[in-house]
C-alpha cells in the first residue's frame, strides 16, 4: 500500500474512533437538546464546568471547557464542551465538541486544559492536554483543527511531550497566541523545573512543529506550586500574565509588564477573588477585558464540606487603573438587566437593630441580625456599608436555619482587613477558619459600595469595584438570608434587591 492510501486509511480510522467516542459519551449524558439557551449569570453544562478556555470570535465569547460529567460511568473523563455568550446572561450550551478516548490505554483517556486560536487561513486550532495517569509520560500536548469550532479533527502526529529540562508528568494547559513582534506562535505551558512550578515557552512558525524556547516565568510566590492554566494578553498599554496556584491557596493570580519581554511584576494585590474562583483565563473583545474561571461545588453537595473540583462558569470584568493594575468590577451587561426591584422588608430582627427605609443600623451590643425572606431565582443585591468601627465582624448570612444562623456567611473581617466566606453557622465564625478570603483595607468612617449577584447556588460579592469574593451555597435557594453583626455598630444603607 502506498503512502497516500495509508494516510487515507489512517484518517478514516481516526474519524471512525472520533465518532464512536462522541456517541459513547453523549449517550450517557442527561436528556437535553444538544443546543440550549439558558438564562444564567453563572451557567453549568449538563452537569458541571471545569477549566474554561475562552475565545472571542469578533462577536461572541465561545468558552470551551472541561466537561465534568460526574454521572458518566464509562472509561475516561473531561471531554471538551462549548458554551457561548454575547451578553453574559444568555448562554448557548453546544455540548461536547472534542471527546476523550474511551480506550483506557489511550494517551487521551482524559482531556486537559488548552486553548483555541485561528490561523491566517481561517482554520481554528485547538491545543489541549492528553492525560493518562497509567502512562509515562502522563501528559502530552495534542492538536486538533476545525472550520467551525464545532466539528474537530484530531491530528495525533502533532502530539509532543516535555523536553528533558522539564517534568514530563507535569506538562499541560497549553495557551497559544500569535506574537506579532516575533512573527511566530507562542505556546505557554504549565510544567516543573528544578522542583518548582514554571511556565515554559514553546515557539512555532506553522502550529505543527514546536521548539522549546526556555522558561518564560518561574513561581515567585515563595512556594513550589505549579502555575496552572496560564494566559497572556496585551490590554491597552500593558501585558498581563495570569495563572492559578495549584497549592496551597488555589487562587488565580496575575502579573504585569510593560512589554512581552518582561519583567513581569507582582502587583500589591495580585489576585481578584478567593479560592472560590479557580482556573481563570484572560480574554478580551478588544475593548473590554474579562477573566473566566469556575466556582466549585462542594463534596457531597453539602455546605459544611470543602470545595470540590468543577462547578459553574463565573466571569469577572476587569478594568485597568492608572497604575496599570487590574480591578474586578460589576459587569454592566449583567447589572443593567436586573432592574425589577424586590421589596427586601425584614421579617425578623434582634431588638436593638434600628430600621428605617432601606437602612439597617446595628447597636454594637453582642450578636445582632436582620433576617429577610427567601431568595428565589437570579438576584442582584446592592447597597452601602458605613464602617463606624473596626471592631469584630459583620456581614451577610445565607441559607438561614430555624435558629437564625446562616449555613454560609460572607464576612467583613474589619480588624484583619479581609473579606472572607465561612461555611460554618454564623455563631461559629469566631472560632473557625475561613474557606476563602481576599485582602481588603478597611478604614473607620468610610462608606463601602457593594453588589451581590446570586444565581442558583453561586454568589459573588463585589466591594468598591476593587475586589470580589465568590462562593457556593447549596442552602441558599428558597431559604431566608440576612445581615449580621458581632459587637459592631456599623450601618447598612440603601439596601435594595432586584431580579
Amino acid at each position: 500500500m502506498n503512502n497516500k492510501k495509508k494516510l487515507i486509511v489512517f484518517m478514516l480510522m481516526v474519524f471512525s474512533v472520533f465518532s464512536e467516542e462522541i456517541k459513547s459519551i453523549t449517550s450517557l449524558k442527561k436528556s437535553k437538546d444538544i443546543v440550549q439557551k439558558n438564562l444564567s449569570i453563572y451557567p453549568e453544562s449538563d452537569e458541571w464546568i471545569g477549566d474554561p478556555m475562552p475565545y472571542f470570535d469578533g462577536e461572541t465569547f465561545r468558552v470551551f471547557f472541561l466537561d465534568d460529567l460526574r454521572s458518566y460511568r464509562g472509561n475516561g473523563f473531561h471531554p471538551w464542551s462549548l458554551i457561548s455568550t454575547k451578553t453574559f446572561l444568555d448562554y448557548d450550551y453546544k455540548g461536547i465538541v472534542i471527546p476523550h478516548s474511551t480506550d483506557v490505554n489511550s494517551q487521551e483517556s482524559a482531556l486537559g486544559t488548552g486553548s483555541v486560536i485561528k490561523d491566517k487561513n481561517g482554520i481554528y486550532h485547538a491545543f489541549y492536554t492528553g492525560h493518562n495517569g497509567n502512562l509515562s509520560p502522563k501528559e502530552v500536548i495534542m492538536h486538533a483543527t476545525s472550520k467551525d469550532m464545532m466539528t474537530w479533527e484530531k491530528i495525533p502526529l502533532d502530539t509532543f511531550s516535555a523536553s528533558n529540562q522539564y517534568q514530563k508528568d507535569d506538562f499541560r494547559d497549553p495557551y497559544v497566541f500569535f506574537n506579532q513582534e516575533e512573527n511566530q506562535y507562542w505556546m505557554l505551558i504549565c510544567t516543573r523545573k528544578g522542583n518548582t512550578g514554571v511556565i515554559a515557552k514553546y515557539t512555532s512558525k506553522d502550529l505543527k512543529n514546536w521548539s522549546d524556547s526556555g522558561v518564560f516565568f518561574k513561581n515567585d510566590m515563595g512556594t513550589t506550586s505549579n502555575l496552572e492554566c496560564p494566559s497572556l494578553v496585551k490590554y491597552k498599554n500593558k501585558w498581563y500574565l495570569s495563572f492559578s496556584d495549584q497549592w496551597p491557596d488555589r487562587v488565580v493570580h496575575y502579573r504585569v509588564a510593560d512589554s512581552i519581554a518582561g519583567k513581569f511584576i507582582r502587583p500589591a494585590q495580585d489576585s481578584w477573588d478567593g479560592s472560590g474562583f479557580y482556573a481563570g483565563r484572560l480574554e478580551t473583545d478588544g475593548e473590554n477585558l474579562y477573566v473566566f474561571g469556575w466556582t466549585p461545588t462542594r463534596f457531597n453537595y453539602e455546605d459544611y464540606e470543602k470545595y470540590d473540583w468543577g462547578g459553574s462558569l463565573v466571569s469577572h470584568k476587569l478594568v485597568q487603573n492608572d497604575k496599570g493594575e487590574l480591578l474586578p468590577v460589576v459587569n454592566p451587561k449583567i447589572a443593567d438587566r436586573l432592574t425589577t426591584e424586590i421589596d427586601p422588608s425584614p421579617i425578623i430582627k434582634t431588638k436593638d437593630v434600628l430600621l428605617t427605609t432601606n437602612n439597617i443600623a446595628f447597636s454594637g451590643k453582642g450578636y445582632e441580625f436582620t433576617e429577610f425572606d427567601k431568595i428565589q431565582g437570579i438576584n442582584k443585591i446592592t447597597g452601602k456599608i458605613k464602617i463606624n468601627s473596626k471592631e469584630k465582624i459583620l456581614g451577610f448570612m445565607f441559607g438561614v436555619n430555624n435558629s437564625n444562623q446562616g449555613a454560609v456567611n460572607l464576612v467583613l473581617d474589619l480588624k484583619n482587613d479581609k473579606i472572607a466566606s465561612y461555611n460554618v453557622f454564623t455563631n461559629k465564625i469566631n472560632s473557625a477558619e475561613p474557606e476563602a478570603s481576599i485582602d481588603f483595607k478597611f478604614n473607620e468612617g468610610e462608606t463601602l459600595d457593594y453588589t451581590i449577584f446570586i444565581d442558583k447556588t453561586v454568589l459573588t460579592c463585589y466591594v468598591n469595584n476593587k475586589v470580589v469574593l465568590s462562593t457556593r451555597i447549596f442552602n441558599m435557594p428558597k431559604k431566608n438570608w440576612g445581615i449580621f453583626s458581632f459587637e459592631n455598630n456599623s450601618e447598612f444603607l440603601n439596601l435594595k434587591m432586584f431580579k
